[in-house]
């Protein structure tokens, strides 16, 4: 048994500790808000995260960061990209020992491009871990804390570091793969959020599966050419990280991302669905950085703009899908020769 903090109790966080609970380890669940944290205690149920799910009582809430890193082997962190630094800075003051740290966040930070490992490797002093792990790949925590089967990826630059990570969460129905592609695993669980977006607005405009379908292929082909210019490998983007990831959330009721997008495809303003939604939507921030990465690197990504133009130019969506149809002619086997041929020139 090991302790365990897991910082951030939105639906993801509380769910990856019922995994961890599952296991046999000590956790600790924290959060930023007294009130949730007692109500945790006293409930112990998530009810504005996930309702209708028992939290174990053994995971024990804390609003004190202090107190919930005491003497843990390992720190998990799950709070939105917007919060990353702050958080790390919060953990940089209080920690007093080498831990090893996963992070379960997926995004990137506009402005600066940096991955969410990069945020905390700028916030963390190195003598408090080894290398960072990632956990990422198709996992709604609604089937999560309701133990029903889910496969995910664990990457880091240390195989070891990532396959402590697999031993920690890897049971019977939460499995867990190892990878060494940290650029691809995350640019993957990252970039689909803006996808899903896209997915969500083709179903508010009512334009059926035969739309979506394309829309998502060729948003999997966005997605490997932004990475692959930034050094991932190709092969990741076929992988759970990638097209898994991007296949569950495109397409579930329970993704916040298709959610949003299908208000935004209705009609509704971006700023009215946000408030409707109650949760942080990781797609809207993510194509911010996204379009100012894919502008900087000359990487084309004309779904990616569409969103954009959508979210922060005010566009019409269906005149968007217009445009996107109307584009020059392509050969398909274009990409995948320019993905791979970059790759191999890097």
């Amino acid at each position: 048994m090991e302790k365990i903090a897991v910082l951030g109790a939105g639906s993801w966080g509380t769910a990856l500790a019922m995994v961890l609970n599952d296991n046999g380890h000590e956790v600790r669940l924290w959060t930023h808000n007294e009130e949730h944290a007692q109500l945790l205690n006293k409930t112990h149920a998530n009810d504005k995260y996930l309702p209708g799910v028992n939290i174990p009582e053994q995971i024990v809430a804390y609003n004190d960061l202090d107190k919930a890193v005491k003497d843990v082997s390992t720190v998990v962190i799950v709070v939105p990209t917007k919060a990353i630094r702050q958080v790390c800075q919060e953990l940089n003051q209080v920690l007093d020992h080498k831990v090893t740290i996963i992070h379960g966040t997926k995004g990137i930070e506009p402005d600066s491009f940096k991955r969410v490992s990069e945020m905390i490797e700028e916030e963390i002093e190195e003598k408090f871990y080894e290398d960072i792990v990632i956990l990422s790949g198709p996992s709604h925590a609604e089937e999560v804390s309701r133990k029903h089967p889910t496969t995910i990826t664990a990457s880091s630059n240390s195989i070891p570091e990532a396959e402590r990570a697999q031993d920690l969460f890897i049971n019977r129905y939460f499995r867990v793969y190892t990878s060494p592609d940290m650029v691809g695993v995350e640019l993957g669980g990252a970039l689909k959020n803006i996808i899903a977006l896209g997915a969500g607005i083709s179903d508010g405009l009512g334009y059926g599966d035969n739309a979506k379908a394309a829309l998502i292929t060729r948003g999997l082909a966005e997605i490997a050419r932004l990475g692959t210019s930034m050094g991932a490998n190709p092969l990741t983007f076929i992988g759970l990280s990638g097209v898994g990831d991007l296949i569950v959330t495109s397409t579930s009721v329970h993704s916040r991302n298709w959610k949003a997008g299908n208000l935004l495809g209705k009609g509704n303003d971006l700023d009215d669905v946000l408030n409707e939604m109650g949760m942080v939507v990781e797609g809207v921030r993510t194509t911010r950085a996204a379009h100012q990465l894919a502008t900087s690197q000359k990487v084309d990504m004309p779904i990616t703009t569409g969103l954009y133009r959508i979210l922060f130019e005010k566009a019409k969506p269906k005149d968007i899908v217009d445009e996107l149809m109307t584009r020059v002619r392509r050969h398909e086997m274009e990409d995948l020769s320019n993905i791979l041929s970059n790759r191999y020139s890097n």
